[in-house]
């Protein structure tokens, strides 16, 4: 190894003499790993998120084979590693309950093990976040691989835009206008090939987050998952992946403060997912970039809304890419972004996009010529949320973005669920639907379901959005005029859990304000009146959630993850 280049910390592993190095090259010999490979050459762990019960990741094993001939060409040594997995389709009762465990696994083996440098395979929503949030606590050269969106699904002729169309055929079926058969048929077409959500939601979101960060390769937000261009980047980082171990480069190089506000403003650019806001703010906190829930406000105001994308738009991610991708965005920007941040490859975020085309401007907008002139998601406070909630105005209805209505509330999922269509239900097009016991600590995990569903009388009546307002998360696929995260939460205490049938409640998102029209001294008496749920039964993980996570303007982390840790270890399971 030239001297020139930093030590491995693999070759306390491999490197040793005595029984301790016995042990560890022995065993890993009996894969049919030569002696040569121990002759300190870098180790790249391979972070493996395949599961046949995360479909967004079912290709992962095909996507690793590639990422492993990458880091073979490169002279290092790549030895996977698999890692919860987090498929937001099928798993109960929220992935989001699980994305801190997750994270504390991926963290837990890049320390155990003998890695010098990680690429991080992830898709599905929480996926991305639990790999970088885990990763980041190491603060290894590490470099992401995502798995790519899936192709357009097409129902009767029309695109099928993955969540965003089924939640719009869904209020079709409760209105009376398509049949279940029809519904069930529509099933058949949407997900067409391998790769995670066709449309800008949280997976497309958190993997333009990555190339936004500079933590991944140029195409990594949108090169279809079956294109064999996705399989060329994954090789690709595997290769790159040597030569971050080779430069010294940790993620803390890359996850400056600069990246963290370019990530910011490309999530206003494509009509992100809310759900960027909470992952950003607990990836911060690993690496301490010193990130709030205002500079989401802040960093993106005057940022235009370029890409027409569902839910926000029209389009589908196979559009996109085909437009010029993430890439095309990132110069269409300009000056808007810190062009000078550093990215895995060596070069600035505007060296790399300085050449990128649009080849499709009814996909990708110019700034003079955008969707929308401003797109940035909105932090709204007020004495309903003194900590703070948000709104994406791109995906609501504009004629409710200032309102005033009478609340209608619902005491949980369940109460939700069993008197949403209740025909007695005293709801009208001005009310405001009011959701609580669904944030972090109340559900708990913090669901998808801020976008409560509209009654059927008013579906019927072709009231098509309400304002809704809850301490829970909504899918970045969704649309509507939709207040989330509300903090702190009403399982926390929060002026949420105060809110009674008949309150008037005033949303002006201009203004950024979010007012429950109530006197003080009637908070303060309902307050007095309140009391905390019970805690869950028994012990387990659950327990240990509800005991350490932190609200949702801090990003639900636990409190005990927030910061670096290293991959310092001490002590060996073999005397020597």
């Amino acid at each position: 190894m030239p001297s020139d280049r930093p030590r491995l910390r693999s070759q306390d592993w491999f490197g040793a003499d005595g029984i301790a190095g016995f042990a560890h090259r022995s065993w890993l010999k009996n894969q049919g790993l030569p002696d040569r490979v121990f002759d300190g050459r870098p180790v790249i762990g391979i972070c493996n998120t395949f599961s046949e019960l995360t479909p967004c990741n079912a290709h992962f094993r095909e996507l690793a084979e590639h990422v492993k001939r990458g880091v073979l060409e490169a002279g290092g040594l790549p030895l996977e590693f698999p890692v919860t997995s987090l498929g937001e389709t099928v798993m109960r009762p929220t992935t989001m309950l699980l994305r801190n465990l997750a994270s504390m696994d991926v963290e837990e083996s890049i320390r155990a093990n003998p890695i010098d440098g990680v690429v991080l395979l992830c898709g599905c929503d929480k996926t991305t976040p639990a790999l970088l949030m885990g990763a980041a606590s190491c603060d290894l050269p590490t470099i992401v691989v995502s798995g790519g969106p899936m192709l357009t699904g097409r129902y009767r002729g029309r695109p099928i835009g993955s969540g965003t169309s089924v939640f719009a055929m869904n209020e079709e079926v409760r209105a009376g206008r398509m049949s279940q058969a029809e519904f069930r048929a529509a099933e058949a077409c949407a997900s067409r090939s391998a790769g995670h959500c066709n449309t800008m939601g949280t997976a497309s979101t958190m993997a333009s987050v990555v190339e936004a960060l500079g933590l991944g390769l140029p195409g990594n937000a949108d090169i279809p998952a079956v294109d064999a261009r996705r399989r060329v980047l994954a090789r690709d980082a595997g290769r790159r992946a040597v030569g971050l171990v080779h430069e010294n480069v940790p993620m803390s190089a890359i996850l400056t403060r600069a990246a963290f506000e370019n990530a910011i403003r490309v999530v206003a650019a494509i009509g992100g997912s809310t759900n960027a806001v909470i992952h950003l703010l607990a990836l911060a906190g690993r690496i301490e970039a010193g990130l709030i829930l205002d500079d989401f406000d802040k960093v993106a105001r005057g940022v235009p809304l370029l890409v027409d994308l569902m839910p926000s738009g029209r389009h589908l991610m196979e559009d996109f890419f085909a437009a010029g991708g993430l890439q095309a965005v990132l110069s269409e920007l300009g000056d808007l972004l810190h062009r000078e941040a550093r990215t895995v490859t060596g070069r600035t975020i505007g060296e790399e996009a300085a050449d990128a085309q649009v080849w499709d401007r009814e996909v990708i907008r110019s700034v003079a010529d955008p969707l929308a002139p401003e797109a940035g998601i909105a932090v709204l406070r007020g004495n309903l949320a003194p900590d703070g909630a948000v709104i994406k105005p791109s995906a609501a209805s504009p004629h409710l973005l200032r309102h005033r209505g009478r609340a209608l509330t619902f005491t949980g999922v369940e109460d939700l669920r069993s008197r949403i269509d209740d025909p007695a239900l005293a709801v009208d097009e001005d009310t405001v639907l009011v959701l609580t016991g669904a944030g972090p600590r109340g559900y708990p995990g913090m669901p998808e379901v801020g976008n409560l569903p509209l009654p059927s009388a008013l579906l019927r009546r072709g009231v098509r959005d309400l304002v809704r307002i809850s301490d829970a998360r909504m899918s970045g696929t969704a649309y509507g005029t939709v207040v989330l995260h509300v903090s702190p939460e009403a399982a926390a205490g929060g002026p949420l859990a105060l809110v009674r049938d008949g309150d008037m409640i005033e949303l002006d998102v201009e203004h950024r304000r979010l007012h429950l029209d109530l006197p003080a001294a009637e908070l303060t008496r309902r307050r007095r009146q309140w009391r905390p749920p019970a805690a869950p039964q028994g012990g387990g993980y659950r327990r240990l959630y509800v005991d350490h996570v932190l609200q949702a303007d801090r990003g639900a982390d636990f409190d005990f993850l927030v910061g670096r840790r290293g991959v310092q270890v001490t002590g060996d399971n073999h005397l020597g």
